[in-house]
Order: structure tokens, then sequence, then C-alpha cells
């Protein structure tokens, strides 16, 4: 008798544990998807990493952040949506609007005003890419009065270089391909990037050099709108399970990505 009471209680336990997870997915698929699919911003750019995407023949977003978006909408159990960006900004303003539910997006100040953050995957530090002809070597060799150090419009990075440089000339510019472009015509000195990001970009251009020294570190975090605290909790969990089962390894590993580590556990 007591060992089929103890049965009981444990099965009862199970089943109101279980409607309570069920309860949980349910309120996080309200707020997270409530237009009945996960509409997920990314950010292109001629050169995928851990943060950008590049876009297929077909005009499909492919890397890392495409791949979280796709496992996130799968354990919600709704299909997903990619608004792909120019830059981290726009998709910034996209989910402040609610215009989108969920991005990865570089971590600062600022920004934690406009959207809400969970767990960082993976950490980064911005630098600046230069020509071989110049004489740069370090950041603070181009806080000289006539230097351009071109950056993404209203990204971390940019806001980043414009506290460090006080001298230097400040070009903001839409896009990566177009600041590659900038720096290939020499319309700017230098662009300001995530040193990870910029390795590709190195490996175009002959003699050109990564800089010694960043103009900030931070991570890159699964964020959602402000006043949606089920939705936060649900995409911090899902950040923290990836990292753990290793989905976001393998998903580095297939953009090339084997020797950048994913962020520790918060």
């Amino acid at each position: 008798m007591r060992h089929l009471l103890l049965g009981s209680i444990l099965v009862a336990s199970i089943g109101v544990a279980t409607l309570a997870l069920a309860s949980d997915v349910t309120e996080a698929r309200q707020e997270l998807a409530s237009t009945g699919k996960l509409r997920v911003g990314v950010v292109a750019a001629p050169k995928a990493d851990a943060f950008f995407v590049v876009k297929n023949a077909d005009d499909k977003p492919r890397g890392v952040t495409v791949d979280l978006g796709d496992e996130l909408a799968r354990m919600l159990n709704v299909s997903s949506e990619f608004f792909v960006a120019h830059n981290s900004g726009e998709v910034t303003d996209a989910l402040e609007k609610g215009l989108i539910d969920v991005a990865f997006l570089p971590v600062d100040d600022e920004r934690r005003k406009h959207v809400e953050f969970g767990p960082a995957y993976v950490l980064f530090e911005s630098t600046c890419l230069v020509l071989g002809s110049s004489d740069f070597r370090t950041i603070s060799d181009l806080d000289r009065p006539g230097v351009r150090v071109g950056g993404e419009t209203n990204t971390t990075t940019i806001r980043s270089v414009a506290r460090v440089l006080k001298l230097a000339t400040i070009v903001v510019i839409p896009s990566v391909g177009e600041a590659i472009d900038m720096l290939r015509s020499g319309k700017i000195d230098a662009f300001a990037l995530g040193r990870d990001a910029l390795a590709p970009y190195q490996a175009q251009i002959p003699d050109s050099r990564i800089l010694d020294g960043y103009f900030h570190r931070t991570g890159i975090a699964i964020a959602v709108p402000k006043n949606r605290p089920a939705a936060l909790a649900q995409a911090s969990s899902f950040l923290r399970e990836t990292k753990a089962s290793g989905l976001i390894r393998r998903s580095f590993d297939k953009v090339g990505l084997q020797s950048t580590p994913v962020a520790p556990p918060d």
C-alpha cells in the first residue's frame, strides 16, 4: 500500500510539472510568436561569422543566427521568418517597435535602453582593418586629425569608436559591404568591426592588417522587446540549453569558426 501511495504521488508530481512546463511554453509562445510565427532579426554581410549571415542564391539567409532562430522556432512549434538588415542598429529599431520578436545583438548600455538581453552566446572585441600602405599599427595610431574611421550606423562598435577617438573623423556607413568598398577605394582610412568578423576581409585585401588593441569588448546575446517577461525567460533558457547541448558549437564549426569559443555559461 505504501509503495502504491508513493507511486501515485510521484505520478501526480510529474503530471503537475509537465502541465507547468506546457503552460510556460504556451505563455512564452504568446509573447515570442504572437503572430503565429517567430520573426527573427539578422544582419547580412558579404562574409558570415558568429553574428553576420550571408544570403544564398535564393536570397534566403544562412549563418549562425539563422540556425539559432530556426531552433527556437522549432522549440516553440512555430515557423520562422527572417528580417534581414544591413546593420545591428536596424535590427534594434525593429525589435523595439515590435516588428520582430527576437534577435541576437551586440550588447552595450545604449542598446539596453531599447531591448532586453538574455545570455551571450559569443564574446568579441572591436578593432580596425587598414590597408597595407598605411602606417597605422594600433588603435591609438588612428586618433589624428584627418584620419577617417568608418563604422556601421547605430552599432555598439561605432559608439565605442566615437568614445575612444577624439581627433579622428568618424564616418558612419550603412553596411559592411559598403565599408569594405570605401576602404579599398581610399574613401576611409580604417574600418571598425569585430576582430573575428574582419579576418575574412583581411584575407581578401592584399597586405591589409588588423590593428592591435580594441575599442571595446562585449558579448552578442539573445534579445527580445521590453516588457515581455515570459519571452525573455524562454529566450534565456533556450540560449543556455543550446550552449550546453553543443548546438552553438556545431553552428560555429559549420561556418568555419572552429577556433571561435562559445561564450561561457552566464
